[in-house]
This record gives C-alpha cells, structure tokens and sequence, in this order.
C-alpha cells in the first residue's frame, strides 16, 4: 500500500510540473467545444434535439480525460530509455503495486484535467441541470480515465519506441472516440454502426457522465456504470501482466 502512494504522488508531481502539457492538452477539447458546439448548435437545433452545446459538453469532457490519460503510458517508455524504470522494477514491492500506483496516480490526473475542462464548459455556457448528481459524475470521469489509463499502460509495457506509442495511440484512441456517442445521438443510426457504438467502452463513460450532469441517458446509469467499471478492472488486469513481463 505505501508503494501504491509514493507511485501515486509521483505521478500527481509529474502532473504539477508539466504546465505544457498541460495546456496542450486543454487546446483540443477547447477547439472541440467552441467549433462544433456553436458551429453545429444551430443545425442540432433544428433537427429538433434542443442546445447542441448541452449535449456536447460531456463528451468534450471525456475527451480532455482519456487523450490524457492514455498518454501516461508513454512515461513507462521515457522511464525505459532514461533507467528510471529499471531502479522502480528491482524494488521490493509487488509488480502489481507499481501498476497500480502509475495507473491510479495518472487517472487521479487526468481526472483533475477533466474538471478543468468541465470549469471551461461551463464557462462557454454549459448547465449543469443535476447538481446533486455531480459525485456521480466524478465517479464516472475517474473510471473513463482509470480505463484509458490502463489501456496506456499495457501498449506502454509491450513498446520501446515513443513514436510507435503516439502512432498507435492515435490510431486507437480517435475511432474510440469518434465512433462513440461523444458527439452525436445513437437513435437513428444504422445497425452496424449502432453496434460498432455499443460495443464502445467509451459510450458507456459519456453515457453516465452525460446522464449524471444533464439527466440525459440513452441506456441506464447502473448498467454504464457496471460495465465500465468491469472493463477497468479487466484492463488493469491486463496491464499488470504485460507490465510484470517487463524484464529489468
């Protein structure tokens, strides 16, 4: 458990100093939300669905978390290349606790980071119609980020090469979330396409998170929160192996 916390402070640090990085990652869903939230309101409108911007805002939230979140894996490659990481592996703590510490620690950041983007939302207009569902809503933030988190960590533990991370990062990360409901409503859309959306992990994130901030919900809260919840473990899992694969 102390090694969990030390990891877990590190990465909090981490996070503190990288002021660039910082906000770089705040200018996409920045441009994401005052481009499409204004420029497709009008349209959104009248379609007959009602503010564009109250629906989007979620899922620009989610975007600040999980592009952050996922790039924590890149630092298992940077801590590779610079022996940072050989000095953590011949510690005497459990694989599994440096994991976990890593993975908590950088979606307990990227969580902070989806509040920043959430202040800015509701700075361009966004409302908050359930305020006392908010913890809710932080719930859901921080499992998006705990699963996003530990899909970094494992393609961090199986590469060497940062700009085979960031390629394969991109190539991932952008169909997640395009073909998820971060942007659009699933009613209406063709079959394959549901299903391709259904089988997201990240509908079910943007799902409740949207549900908790706004009352809207195209499934039921308990089961996006079952599932998501589900999936980070399953994940986490999987990251803890190919990480404890790694050899010192």
């Amino acid at each position: 458990m102390r090694a969990i916390w030390i990891l877990w402070l590190r990465q909090i640090k981490r996070y503190s100093r990288a002021r660039t990085r910082l906000i770089g990652s705040l200018g996409q869903p920045i441009l994401f939300l005052f481009a499409l939230g204004y420029g497709f309101g009008p349209i959104f409108a009248r379609a007959g669905h009602g503010d564009y911007l109250q629906f989007i805002a979620p899922g620009i939230i989610a975007m600040g978390i999980i592009f952050n979140a996922v790039f924590g894996g890149i630092e298992i490659i940077w801590d590779r290349q610079f022996g940072f990481l050989k000095e953590t592996l011949v510690a005497p703590v459990p694989r599994l606790a440096i994991v976990l510490g890593r993975t908590v620690g950088g979606a307990t950041t990227a969580l902070l980071q989806g509040t920043i983007v959430l202040l800015v939302c509701l700075i361009a207009g966004f409302h908050i119609r359930q305020p006392l569902l908010v913890p809710m809503a932080l719930v859901f933030m921080f499992l998006i980020a705990l699963t996003f988190c530990a899909i970094g960590t494992a393609i961090g533990s199986m590469m060497k090469d940062m700009q085979g991370f960031q390629l394969i990062i991109n190539f991932l990360i952008m169909p997640l979330y395009f073909f998820s409901n971060a942007l659009f409503p699933t009613a209406g859309l063709p079959v394959a396409l549901r299903w391709a959306v259904r089988l997201n992990p990240l509908t079910y994130g943007v799902d409740g998170l949207r549900g908790a901030l706004i009352g809207s919900l195209s499934l039921v809260m308990a089961t996006d929160f079952v599932v998501l919840a589900a999936l980070a473990m399953v994940l986490l899992g999987i990251a803890s192996y190919l990480f404890s694969r790694i050899e010192a």
